[in-house]
């Protein structure tokens, strides 16, 4: 293997991954053949900055940064030029290598740019669908009130949370924000669907002896023991940790132990016991969710 292509393999190994496209470009516009040297090297970066498949993408990427370094290789390779020109090849053939690197990273730029775009493209399409979602699920629960008879109040504050959770999600969105807008979402979206779920759920409790037996129950009860325990992790967050040795910690802390007699009553196969053991297990995360602000009906 002759200098000139040990050279080359070296700067591949260089190059590493990102090269590969600009390689590949390159080849396509054909590496100039003959010629002295750092004529051919010259000829070979100036493709590279302005014909490669890699400089076409650099060209249409909509980062600044990723076309402010391709300037800065366009600027570098002139300096080559000029090196060249003058007789000072140790000069030019640093120039050059500044000018590959610095192209490396302007293709760098730009594919993490088209990356985070698609991503915050995803981001906006989930937080469109949750909105959707949040609306069928409110005309849902005013149908469900409509059947049910809820007391206006209810019907009021449960519209009242939740228009409240939208629109601090429409705010965040608005100035950028949209992981916060999301978190925000997703709260209104918790928020009317264990609304709609208690005023379905408090006519199932009634007609409790329909259920097949008391293991069946304690299945149901357990379902709604998780979704309260949900509810305090996705509407009150930060304040259960915060509340520390106060009245909500209690409250979670009674909850818990319940929640473990019950499991233990139920592995035992005293399915009556390990119900109302679950029920009071709800009972105080409702008192919990109650004292955070949270609005739970029924």
């Amino acid at each position: 293997m002759d200098a000139g292509r040990r050279g080359r393999g070296r700067r591949w190994i260089a190059c590493g991954w990102v090269a590969v496209s600009l390689w590949c470009g390159v080849a396509a516009a054909g590496m100039p053949e003959g010629g002295d040297g750092h004529g051919g090297r010259l000829q070979f970066v100036r493709s590279l900055i302005e014909e490669s498949s890699a400089a076409k993408r650099v060209a249409a990427s909509q980062s600044v940064e990723a076309r402010t370094a391709r300037e800065k290789a366009r600027a570098l390779h002139r300096e080559a030029e000029a090196a060249h020109a003058a007789g000072d090849h140790a000069r030019a053939e640093l120039l050059l290598g500044q000018a590959s690197k610095t192209m490396f990273e302007a293709v760098r730029l730009a594919e993490s740019a088209q990356s985070d775009g698609t991503a915050a493209a995803k981001k906006e399409k989930d937080f469109d669908a949750r909105l959707a979602s949040i609306d069928a699920l409110v005309a849902a629960y005013d149908r469900v009130c409509d059947e049910k008879k809820c007391p206006d109040a209810e019907r009021t504050e449960v519209r009242k949370q939740v228009s409240s959770r939208v629109n601090d999600a429409r705010k965040s969105r608005t100035q950028g924000d949209i992981d916060t807008a999301r978190s925000r979402l997703d709260q209104a979206y918790v928020a009317i669907k264990v609304a709609i779920e208690h005023r379905r759920g408090g006519d199932t409790l009634v007609r409790s002896l329909q259920f097949k037996n008391k293991e069946e129950e304690y299945r149901y009860e357990l379902d709604r023991n998780d979704t309260h325990r949900m509810l305090i992790t996705v509407l009150v967050g930060d304040k259960a940790g915060a509340a520390g040795a106060g009245a909500m910690q209690k409250l979670l802390e009674q909850a818990a132990q319940f929640r473990v007699q019950a499991e233990k009553e139920a592995a035992g196969g005293r399915y009556e016991a390990a119900v109302e053991s679950l029920e009071a297990a709800t009972k105080e995360l409702q008192k919990a969710l109650r004292g955070a602000g949270i609005y739970i009906p029924g």
